[in-house]
């Protein structure tokens, strides 16, 4: 229930109180999960054999979607929960990954990264000899599927300009997350979602332990630094990033020795995809073409970063308004957002209407009145930094009330960040400043944080589905709302929850 189980501690996450490894103490039951955190996305978890066997029929070969079948050397299936949420799962065999604890935190390393552009690890198993990974289901197949496979029509200009810039900005978020490293990223890597964005699989982000293979594609994509020292660096991402974009370019998989003959002869026509039949700026594709000669660079050091990827790429984006699913050729999805399973309070039907002034008015009404029993301080602990911090959260208070909410961003933070005492009210405050100040990832944080603190808050929950629905995440906005609104049922029942 909500971003953040009740097994947890009742304390803010960080990565030295997280528990990492088999004895984490997080939910067994996939269909549990019904708790998202940033842009929507369950939390990460551990799951029993039986849940994926049940979301799988015991692993039929009917649920498996792999493009080799059962051929692939590790296979992925699709699933579901009890009719809810869909999931993907890719089963190794023991041999790849022997040692159940290096599996269970490689996994928790990668289920720490949550991004739009991601198709996001949501939970591992690691029960006897099987080793699974779970994640987000892409409804719409593969880019190598849409290049080199497709039926009806080919990827058009604009949409393949599309790909490129959310794969790099997934490559620039993770290696700003510390995860630079990428094994074997090519155009099966690349899956759409159910609005047809474009996304990169997170299973790349595993390292094979066993065999330290990060290459499974011909040698010929393979990086020169790698079949010389069998290291991957960052470096070596982006060379392939590099052979993806050729894969855009020509609609081919063309080794990258080939192009880059073509590319020194400047034969950029002889390159494109023919199945675009001109429809593209050779502008755009003449910046492409150099883009992608930068990135198979035979020294490492020579390459651009994900940040130069990001920016040149963003500047060729041509058609801004119009949705992946049409420039896909896909229907469009259609799901329209849950109704509310409860009756609203005043603070249900503010975040229902995303109506950021009234819950603040609410939330200055509260005051502190949640926060009573989370905290309790002895004599000895009420020192000068103690004091200090009280001042920081008063200031904060003042400016919260007074609507400068960037000032009341600077004063919480003052307070969360001395650690003495945690407040789901303070987290709660500062979720709605952030969302004032157009910060709706860092808002989603904030609430997740209130509700570790306090479990079975509502106003966590609440501010959760306003920041989900910020972000555009309308279906998993609305099943908080549901979940705040029957917490508050729950406190007038007689439990605690407000």
């Amino acid at each position: 229930m909500g971003c953040c189980q009740s097994s947890f501690l009742k304390r803010p996450i960080s990565d030295n109180n997280q528990r990492r490894g088999q004895n984490n103490p997080h939910p067994s039951n996939g269909t549990a999960v019904g708790g998202d955190g940033p842009g929507g996305v369950p939390t990460f978890s551990e799951f029993s054999l039986s849940d994926l066997k049940a979301a799988t029929n015991n692993f039929s070969s009917d649920f498996i979607v792999s493009e080799s079948g059962e051929k692939a050397p590790n296979v992925v299936y699709k699933g579901r929960f009890q009719n809810r949420r869909w999931i993907a799962i890719k089963k190794f065999t023991k041999m790849a990954w022997p040692d159940p604890k290096q599996f269970a935190d490689e996994a928790w390393g990668v289920g720490k990264l949550r991004h739009k552009r991601l198709a996001n690890l949501i939970g591992y198993c690691c029960d006897g000899d099987e080793r699974l990974l779970v994640a987000e289901y892409m409804p719409h197949d593969t880019l190598a599927k849409h290049l080199f496979h497709w039926e009806n029509q080919t990827i058009e200009w604009a949409m393949r300009l599309r790909v490129a810039l959310y794969i790099a900005e997934a490559l620039d978020y993770c290696s700003t997350e510390g995860r630079p490293l990428y094994h074997d990223l090519n155009a099966y890597r690349v899956l759409f979602d159910e609005s047809g964005d474009p996304r990169l699989s997170c299973f790349g982000f595993m390292k094979n332990s066993r065999d330290g293979k990060s290459y499974s594609t011909n040698l010929a994509y393979t990086p020169p630094e790698y079949l010389r020292n069998g290291r991957v660096t960052p470096e070596s991402v982006i060379f392939s990033f590099g052979t993806v974009l050729l894969d855009l370019l020509s609609g081919k998989h063309i080794p990258p020795s080939h192009a880059l003959d073509m590319m020194r002869g400047k034969n950029i026509l002889l390159l494109m995809d023919s199945h675009l039949e001109g429809n593209f700026s050779t502008e755009e594709a003449t910046v492409v073409f150099d883009l992608a000669s930068k990135c198979l660079q035979y020294e490492p050091r020579e390459r651009p970063n994900t940040k130069d990827l990001v920016a040149t790429l963003a500047e060729l984006q041509n058609k801004p308004d119009v949705p992946s699913y049409v420039m896909l050729g896909i229907p469009k999805h259609q799901e329209a957002p849950p109704t509310p399973q409860h009756p609203l309070s005043p603070m249900g039907d503010a975040c229902l209407r995303m109506d950021l002034t009234a819950i603040h008015q609410i939330l200055v009404m509260a005051h502190y009145k949640d926060d009573e029993g989370t905290n309790e301080l002895s004599f000895q602990e009420w020192t000068q930094q103690m004091r200090d911090m009280l001042e920081a959260r008063k200031r904060g208070d003042l400016a919260f009330r007074d609507k400068d909410f960037k000032t009341a961003i600077d004063c919480y933070s003052q307070f969360i960040d001395v650690g003495t005492m945690v407040s789901p009210t303070v987290y709660a405050r500062r979720s709605l400043c952030h969302l004032l100040c157009d910060q709706p990832d860092a808002a989603l944080r904030d609430a997740m944080q209130a509700q570790c603190v306090y479990p079975d808050w509502s106003t966590a929950f609440y501010m959760q589905s306003v920041a989900l629905a910020k972000l555009d995440m309308h279906k998993d906005a609305a099943d908080m709302l549901n979940e705040a609104t029957a917490l508050e049922e729950k406190k007038q029942r007689g439990g605690r929850g407000s």
